[in-house]
């Protein structure tokens, strides 16, 4: 899990831009970070170990730039295994989340020209594009270069003229962008969009015809993407689940009971998720169970492939996720829907890839959460299973008695605690 930020416009301030973006996006990589900035015939980047919190930055002043934030996979934590990494020419910077799962292969099929600075697979991207430009344009270059790479993968890359190229098969993040927009354009997988100072446009990764886009509204607010008068975000977000699970009982009624319809309807139900989000699930199991009586298979996603045999096109999965960005649901997932199976989302991010996967799509509304422990986004996970549970029955009000005492009463126990 890696954070990319990415600035192109008007205004000479990219590096100051990015730092503040990356800034954001730490809780997604703290081991590492780089900016990478154009000055119109190359590019300047600089690249640090460490935290990025109190950071400063003194590359020259640019138009454009990408920059990165690192959780180690591949190369221990250096400067040199830090994004951006950069072509021979320093006309080329690219940063990446995800593993290439043939870089090996594809390193060895590079000239011998290419000389590797680093033990990162992501570095090998950047000499492939550079390779590719031999022949082909800029945007050409990196759908080529990026429909080689195996696995699951995002890439932004700049080109010391001005161009920005971003493709995906992966995940995406969009909180960091709170600040200055909240109209975004997520892009599904196997596409590719190209940004330059004349604006942006978006292409099939497969044959490169552009795609018509539809740019959706964020409905976070920026203050929710800051700590405010709390010492840290695990602290904020926990003062924060009285008020998410009063907002469950206003916004999330509705899909509860379109949620339990469709569960009526299908021949087989199976709950999926990774970390914290399948403790929901099992969760979830027990009240199906001893409330409502009903039954519900429920497994790890890693561990999903066990059970995928008994899926259907009558079968229901339905997936619990903080990001709607977990690899080890996205996956089990798409092999459900290849089956023809109903797939519901349940998820906390608009736009993210479980949601996108989702016939049935639920916005769990808790509000951005950048604390590795997941609190807010938990309760509200099981506020929604407990408006379910109900609504199998009938008794969708009784499940809004419960979760407003609820409220109430986690509100009286962290009224009674100091923030330190």
């Amino acid at each position: 899990m890696c954070g990319i930020f990415g600035y192109i416009g008007q205004k000479e301030n990219a590096a100051a831009t990015i730092l503040n973006g990356l800034k954001t996006l730490e809780y997604r990589g703290y081991d590492s970070w780089g900016i990478a900035v154009g000055n119109g015939r190359t590019l300047n980047h600089e690249k640090h170990v460490g935290k990025i919190s109190q950071a400063r930055v003194s590359l020259p002043l640019s138009t454009f730039g990408i920059g990165h934030t690192r959780w180690a996979t591949h190369g221990g934590v250096t400067d040199a295994n830090a994004h951006p990494h950069l072509s021979c020419d320093a006309k080329i910077a690219l940063v990446h989340n995800g593993i290439v799962e043939n870089y090996q292969e594809i390193k060895k099929g590079l000239d011998k020209k290419h000389k590797i600075v680093s033990e990162t697979d992501t570095e090998v991207i950047t000499h492939l594009v550079e390779q590719e430009l031999g022949s082909k344009d800029f945007k050409e270059a990196v759908a080529t270069a990026f429909k080689k790479l195996a696995g699951l993968n995002a890439i932004a890359v700049a080109s010391s003229d001005g161009q920005i190229a971003v493709a995906k098969n992966g995940s995406s993040d969009p909180s960091a962008l709170l600040s200055y927009t909240k109209k975004v354009i997520f892009l599904d997988d196997g596409q590719l969009a190209l940004l330059d100072g004349s604006g942006i446009a978006v292409f099939s990764l497969a044959n490169l015809r552009k795609i018509k886009t539809h740019p959706q509204t964020l409905e976070w607010d920026s203050v929710e993407a800051t700590t405010g008068k709390y010492p840290h975000f695990m602290i904020k977000e926990i003062f924060e689940q009285p008020k998410v699970i009063a907002n469950c009982l206003t916004s999330l009624a509705k899909p509860a009971q379109e949620l339990a319809n469709e569960i009526k309807r299908a021949r087989g139900t199976f709950f999926i998720a990774s970390g914290t989000a399948f403790h929901a699930c099992l969760a979830g199991t027990y009240l199906f169970s001893k409330i409502a009586d009903y039954h519900v298979n429920t497994a790890v996603a890693s561990e999903f492939n066990y059970l995928e045999d008994f899926l259907t096109s009558k079968s229901l999965v339905i997936a619990l996720s903080q990001s709607g960005e977990t690899i080890d649901v996205i996956e089990p997932l798409s092999r459900a829907k290849k089956k023809g199976s109903k797939v519901a989302a349940v998820v906390n991010s608009l736009g993210s890839t479980i949601y996108r996967l989702g016939d049935v799509k639920v916005l769990l509304g808790a509000g951005p959460e950048k604390a590795v422990a997941s609190t807010k986004a938990y309760v509200a996970k099981i506020a929604f299973l407990i408006l379910v549970t109900y609504s199998l029955i009938g008794k969708i009000r009784t499940a809004k008695e419960l979760l407003a005492a609820a409220a109430q009463e986690t509100e009286r126990l962290l009224g009674a605690q100091s923030i330190r």
